[in-house]
């Protein structure tokens, strides 16, 4: 039996075909661990968990990969708030999110890199993304990606 999904893009339903026959490689957000996750963020883990079971279903090898987002404004602000360390503020809310999945019976992923760990491969990204002057830096230096530069850009919405 086959895979079918609805392709936004050209607003048709595709038969899947995977880049690796019999392979998948799953990649979902996780969560911003600056507070409890909230019902919101398991609906989206659950439909997560539920394509990933799909493709199991069907046969599919699947890597599944969850970002965990453990720096941003919020974090940070929050572990100021609190007077902990950015790790000490953030485990308490791995560790809640981790033991949350386990009681929904989610499936876990296969690796769940945190945002900490990959920051000098975020840098090195955008330095890229701004030597092509896809991105530029504002005057507050933030660094942001310039749609005029990118013509595929709202494609999805169409405008």
């Amino acid at each position: 039996m086959s895979v079918f999904f609805y392709n936004t893009l050209n607003r048709r339903r595709e038969k899947f075909v995977p880049l690796q026959p019999g392979k998948v490689g799953l990649y979902t957000c996780g969560p911003t661990v600056y507070n409890y996750a909230h019902i919101g963020n398991f609906r989206c883990y659950a439909f997560e968990d539920i394509l990933k079971r799909t493709l199991l279903f069907h046969g599919y090898v699947v890597r599944h990969v969850m970002n965990l987002t453990d720096v941003d404004d919020k974090t940070i602000k929050g572990s100021r708030d609190a007077g902990k360390s950015l790790t000490d503020f953030t485990r308490q809310y791995k560790d809640a999110f981790f033991a949350d999945i386990e009681r929904l019976r989610f499936l876990p992923a296969d690796v769940y890199p945190a945002a900490t760990e990959h920051i000098d491969d975020m840098i090195a990204i955008v330095r890229i993304l701004m030597e092509k002057g896809i991105a530029y830096q504002a005057e507050d230096g933030s660094v942001y990606f310039s749609i005029a530069k990118w013509p595929q850009y709202g494609q999805l919405v169409n405008i």
